[in-house]
């Protein structure tokens, strides 16, 4: 019998504290994973990240994800140069299986294969394919999926990371166009579920699409998610990677773009922090603009191009994050962020309540 139990997103729940807390201060917890990283990832979007500045994102301890749009033309040296994650289609993916050496098949390469429907029995063969006898050099990021039992088969397959959320995000149009979705915050609840009646091992989760706020993510990893993604949220930093825009002076309230700028000049940069406004350009991956980019045939666009305030700096933007997920987990009784994932108990609310605790 199928499950059409009514689903949830994150505006729709709260973490509820732990009863006591052991935890006496915020700087005594641990936010960051095995490798000292906070547990978030750039979306693979070009008005996100450029492989010429990803390293803003890293230093920030973000990981960054480079692009299919700068990843398309590259060579067996540039695979090797780079240490990041790199998004690679499909197509791209199997030509790499058909052509990689010795030399590289060794090289520890992390790929994300970044597709939009990770529900492809395609997709699972390639997993099977890339993971067969016992490869374990190169880690694997697939998806993206919006069915727990999918996450299980791709884990199954051999699938290191698993991307969940479809029709969720900000630049993206799929569920409203195609009827298609799952909404995220019960997807990764009840992808949970499926952990607890299979034994592991288990891909990572990595919640993706529409995250919008801090407490978005920490909800996200409060139900089980390992990581969290973000794009449109990074869009907003001024050092993302979508072409700048000053306020344009004729406009009253500075409200429409102007002249283009220089996001990582010092003069826009000192700019930004004397209060001047600027505008970024954000569009998701599926629009026809995207596609015709990375030469494909143009065909209906799944996604959404717009024009964004910059409202905040990486850095800043991290800082705040790091103080509210420090809190949080102080309020739960978590010391660890393995001890925060999936751990801490939480209730639905109402639309009522919702609009108390919203300012």
């Amino acid at each position: 019998m199928k499950d059409h139990l009514r689903k949830f997103d994150f505006d729709d729940l709260l973490i509820t504290p732990a009863v006591i807390s052991e935890v006496t201060s915020r700087k005594t917890v641990n936010f960051f994973d095995e490798n000292g990283m906070l547990p978030l990832f750039t979306a693979p979007m070009d008005t996100v990240v450029d492989i010429r500045y990803r390293n803003i994102f890293s230093e920030n301890l973000i990981y960054p994800i480079i692009p299919r749009t700068q990843t398309r033309f590259f060579t067996e040296e540039d695979y090797l140069n780079v240490n990041d994650w790199i998004a690679l289609s499909l197509d791209q993916f199997e030509r790499l299986l058909v052509s990689a050496g010795p030399g590289l098949t060794d090289h520890p390469l992390r790929i994300l294969i970044d597709i939009a429907n990770g529900h492809m029995q395609r997709l699972l063969d390639v997993i099977i394919r890339a993971k067969s006898g016992g490869n374990n050099r190169w880690s694997l990021m697939v998806g993206n999926v919006a069915n727990p039992q999918t996450f299980f088969e791709l884990s199954k397959a051999g699938a290191d990371f698993v991307r969940v959320g479809v029709g969720n995000g900000a630049g993206c149009s799929t569920s409203v166009h195609t009827g298609i979705g799952y909404p995220l915050a019960s997807l990764i609840h009840d992808i949970q579920a499926v952990k607890l009646n299979h034994p592991g091992p288990w891909a990572k989760v990595v919640a993706d699409g529409g995250i919008r706020k801090y407490a978005d993510i920490i909800k996200a990893l409060a139900l089980g998610a390992d990581y969290v993604m973000c794009g449109g949220l990074f869009n907003k930093a001024l050092e993302s990677a979508g072409n700048t825009y000053a306020a344009n002076k004729k406009f009253e309230g500075y409200t429409i773009p102007g002249d283009q700028v220089d996001q990582y000049s010092e003069e826009v940069k000192a700019a930004f922090k004397m209060g001047s406004l600027f505008y970024k350009k954000f569009r998701g991956m599926s629009t026809r603009e995207v596609q015709q980019h990375l030469g494909n045939e143009p065909r209906s666009s799944e996604g959404v191009t717009r024009m964004i305030q910059v409202e905040y700096t990486i850095a800043g933007w991290v800082d705040n994050f790091k103080d509210y997920i420090s809190s949080a987990m102080s309020y739960t009784g978590s010391f660890d962020l393995k001890e925060f994932i999936g751990k801490p108990d939480w209730n639905l609310i109402s639309q009522n309540s919702l609009n108390r605790f919203n300012k």
